[in-house]
Order: structure tokens, then C-alpha cells, then sequence
């Protein structure tokens, strides 16, 4: 099922994404324009999943300099309207 994403393409937001490692944290943010926002299949094999394959909600931005990421979404994430 797609994750709910309160942001529409077209507008600016600041994601941070944090990933657990032994006894910290690394934290991520970044900030950009919403392009797009899907599910997508990986090129991994997951058994009883839709297609045999697993979906992960990914998150298209466009950064400042114009560059174009393409952001993982999972528990860890935030993202907020940024000004």
C-alpha cells in the first residue's frame, strides 16, 4: 500500500532520514522541489509479495543545484513543508 505523502509535486520539502548503526544514529536531511512520489519494485525477490517482488514508497526531489534524488521512504523518515 502507498505511504500517505502530505506534500504534492510542486512543492518544497525538507526530508530527514536517520539510519540505526550499533549505538547511534546517521542522520540525513535534505531539502527539495517534490516531483514525484510511488511505489516501486526493487531487484530483489521477496516471497508472497505483489509481482514476487519488493515494493518500496520512493520519493523523486529536485534538489537546489537541479539535481534529481530519489529517496527510500521508510519508519525513519520525516518530511515537512520547508520554506
Amino acid at each position: 500500500m502507498l505511504a500517505t505523502i502530505p506534500h504534492e509535486p510542486g512543492s518544497r520539502v525538507r526530508v530527514t532520514q536517520q539510519m540505526p548503526h550499533r549505538d547511534q544514529s546517521w542522520t540525513s536531511v535534505l531539502e527539495g522541489v517534490v516531483t514525484r512520489h510511488r511505489q516501486a519494485k526493487t531487484g530483489s525477490w521477496f516471497a508472497h509479495a505483489r509481482g514476487d517482488q519488493l515494493w518500496l514508497d520512493r520519493l523523486e526531489l529536485r534538489l537546489d543545484d537541479g539535481e534529481i534524488t530519489i529517496l527510500n521512504l521508510d519508519q525513519y523518515t520525516v518530511i515537512e513543508a520547508a520554506e
